[in-house]
Parts: structure tokens; sequence; C-alpha cells
């Protein structure tokens, strides 16, 4: 891809971005980001509980370790336990995305849980700021997506579009995030790109859950962390 399309896509990109994503300076606190690395153990991110463990340290090593994070991922009902919601988990927003290097300033994510999932109508045709460039790593790097090698643009999830645990008896979940073989996981796109689906939050299930698994469908094991405070 010539230096010249790079650009006209970046443009249209940002072109679609709402207006309030776009003001924001560099000394805007992030309170959203993806990680930069999975745990590397497939979907096995030791259960909810080990992957916000991910997620504080991964801030707190990009210095923004004085909030409370929680990963974005659902649970299942199981052994007597409620099916737990990521919606649920993350506080009620606004949340702030990294400070990106290239475009000199953050991106404002969504204003609060109903704009993040489109729960109205004009919500959902609005839509939140997600996408390639600005749902970036806690560094304030950009994660691999469709046309980079490897692509990584599977996140996992466990998520339905609107925020939700899924209520059926499949596996979308990797049993609830301690697998790395059985099973599978519902993923999201971050940039907005793919055959099989150009939703953030749910487009498709992972071929399994063990790290070749995610891999091969396009991940690498990555997810979600939002700050709820």
């Amino acid at each position: 891809m010539n230096r010249l399309l790079i650009t006209v896509t970046i443009l249209a990109v940002l072109s679609v971005i709402p207006a309030y994503a776009q003001d924001n300076t560099e000394d805007t606190k992030m309170s959203f980001f993806i990680t930069s690395v999975g745990l590397g153990d497939g979907a096995n991110l030791g259960g909810l509980a080990g992957a916000d463990r991910h997620c504080q340290a991964l801030a707190e090593t990009a210095g923004a370790g004085g909030k409370t994070w929680r990963a974005y991922l659902s649970a299942s009902a199981s052994n007597g336990r409620q099916a737990v919601n990521a919606r649920d988990r993350i506080g009620e927003g606004p949340w702030q995305s990294a400070y990106s290097q290239f475009f000199s300033r953050s991106f404002r994510i969504a204003q609060n849980l109903s704009e993040l999932h489109g729960d109205t109508l004009a919500e959902a045709r609005h839509g939140n700021s997600i996408n390639k460039y600005t749902a970036l790593s806690e560094n304030g790097d950009e994660i691999k997506g469709v046309g980079d090698t490897p692509n990584e643009h599977d996140i996992l999830t466990g998520t339905q579009l609107d925020g939700r645990a899924y209520a059926d008896q499949a596996d979308h979940t990797c049993s609830n995030w301690t697998s790395n073989s059985e099973g599978s996981a519902q993923v999201g796109h971050h940039d907005r790109i793919g055959f099989s689906g150009i939703s953030w939050v749910s487009a498709h299930p992972s071929n399994g859950c063990s790290q070749e698994n995610l891999v091969s469908s396009g991940g690498a094991g990555l997810f979600y962390c939002f700050a709820t405070d």
C-alpha cells in the first residue's frame, strides 16, 4: 500500500470519528486501552480475576495505576454462579484512549455505557470511536489489524453485541477464561474490518482456546481494559 493511499485511508477513518473524540490534548488521562500483550496461554487468563490483574499491571507500568482497571470480558453462568456481563464491569464512563504520538492527541472512546454499545437507535447510528487508530495499547501504540503482519484484530470478549453474556449452552468464553485447549471464545474486531463481522465487541467465535488457535483466526489473546473510576 503506497503512502498516499495510507494517508487517504487514515483521513477517511478520522472523518467519521465523532467530533468530541478529536478535541483532546496530551494531558487527558487514559481510561481505555487494548492490552499490548496477552498472557501467552491462549484464552486461559486465570478467569476474570486474572484478566483484571493483567489490565492493572499493564496500566501501572504505563503510569496509569492510580485507577481501578477491569477487563472487558463476560462470563457464562456456571456452577450455580450467575453470568457476568462485560458492560457491568467497567464503570459508567467516559473513557479516553492512551495518547497517540502519531496523531498528537488522545481520543474519547465513548461518553457512557449506552453510547459505547449503541443502546438507542441514534447512538447505534452515531457509533462509538473504537477503530484501529483510536483503540490503542496502554503505551499508545496501534494494535495490528487487517493488512498488517500478523493480523491481531481478534480481541477476546465472550460477549454479545449489547455487552452482555450469552445465555445459551455453548461455550463463548473458553470455560470462563480458564481453558487453553477445548472450547471457543467470542471475539470482536478492534479495526472494524472483517468478512466475519466488523463489530468491536462481537464479530465471530475463535477457532479454539489455545494460543495457536487464537493466532490462526487472527488474534493474539489480547483484550480491552477499561478504568472503572
